[in-house]
């Protein structure tokens, strides 16, 4: 069930990506030589069901994948997910070259407790041959990918509580690499370059940092869109749900943009450069060529401009949707809407499609 790092596609699925927040629904397929949104939507999650993207009530996250289902009127049956990075070990390991694919996972598993640091039969293990280890014709690096299963666990119990077939639970930052590819392309990116994805959703932000087109970092912070609707609420004195709502259609008070919006969009350029930060001062890159602006808050009015000049690099809002066609049953417009939302969402599907 956990193949994080296979390659091989695995026929035509959904994918389902459930974060703190909401959960999202896409479903592609190939159309004349590139893909065609299928079926698409997004469904709240109940506060408190999944915390820092760790599901702690698996009914209610269930009932969010049922309504999804239902939106999108998709009628598919088996889907593929994903757990965050943030839950899964990675480690590359020197190997004896040869083996085959069983003896490599025999010899993993005798060799893995060396790296994992829970009990083994707590622990769902994938691993992918990466090529000969440097200077050595004998050996060959593995790459090992390793999650709780709790955490596998209890995504597979909200899917098959809503009545599906979970066929491949992924990782995110590997989900991002797929979708990665679609907006690479549009932003004129060089495929050797170095380049940050943001993702800044409802209350985490993600930094992706791919280089050649294959993910070098991954961290996540507790900061997100929340912090904006929370602001809102305090200041213009209103419930939930309406805060949400002016803050997507406008209608809130004068001062609004430069006593409220202006502060928080300030907040994120900061913690996109700190974040950047961290990974210059724990890796050997100096700089990052390009900044994709990911989730719910990328289209934030004058987010783009501000990222652009205070950072000195280059923004792209993701869209991953541009070159695709879109079924007659799809809401093209609230699809353009969610699109910088739905890059995990997007790299789950192609997984995929043949």
């Amino acid at each position: 069930m956990f193949s994080a790092l296979s390659k091989n596609r695995q026929g035509s699925r959904v994918g389902i990506d459930i974060s703190s927040t909401t959960v999202k629904l896409l479903e592609l397929s190939s159309a004349n030589g590139g893909y065609r949104v299928e079926a698409y939507s997004v469904a709240s999650v109940p506060k408190g069901a999944v915390f820092e993207k760790n599901i702690n009530n698996v009914g209610e996250v269930a009932t969010a994948i049922k309504s999804v289902m239902h939106q999108s009127r998709s009628r598919a049956t088996e889907v593929i997910t994903a757990v965050s990075g943030s839950s899964v070990i990675n480690k590359t390991i020197a190997m004896p070259a040869g083996l085959t694919d069983e003896e490599l996972e025999t010899q993993i598993a005798l060799e893995a407790d060396q790296y994992i640091p829970y009990p083994l039969e707590e622990v769902a293990l994938d691993f992918e041959v990466q090529g000969s280890t440097a200077g050595r014709d004998d050996q060959v690096d593995v790459l090992l990918a390793a999650c709780r299963r709790e955490t596998i666990n209890s995504r597979v119990e909200a899917l098959e509580i809503a009545g599906l077939t979970p066929k491949v639970v992924d990782v995110e930052a590997y989900a991002m690499e797929r979708a990665y590819e679609l907006i690479r392309p549009l932003a004129g990116v060089d495929p050797a370059a170095t380049v940050a994805v943001v993702d800044v959703g409802a209350t985490m932000t993600t930094l992706s940092v791919l280089n050649q087109g294959s993910n070098a970092y991954t961290r996540e912070q507790n900061f997100g869109g929340k912090q904006l609707t929370d602001e809102i609420m305090r200041r213009y004195s209103l419930p939930l749900r309406e805060a949400g709502l002016a803050k997507k259609q406008g209608g809130l008070p004068d001062g609004y943009e430069e006593e409220v919006l202006m502060p928080f969009k300030e907040a994120v350029v900061q913690q996109i450069g700190r974040s950047l930060q961290f990974f210059y001062s724990s890796s050997s890159f100096n700089s990052v060529d390009h900044i994709f602006l990911a989730g719910g808050v990328a289209s934030t009015d004058g987010l783009l401009a501000l990222v652009e000049s205070r950072l000195a690099i280059p923004t792209t809002i993701a869209n991953p949707f541009t070159n695709m066609s879109i079924s007659p049953r799809v809401n093209a417009v609230a699809l353009s809407g969610d699109a910088p939302a739905m890059m995990v969402a997007a790299g789950l599907a192609l997984r995929a499609l043949d």
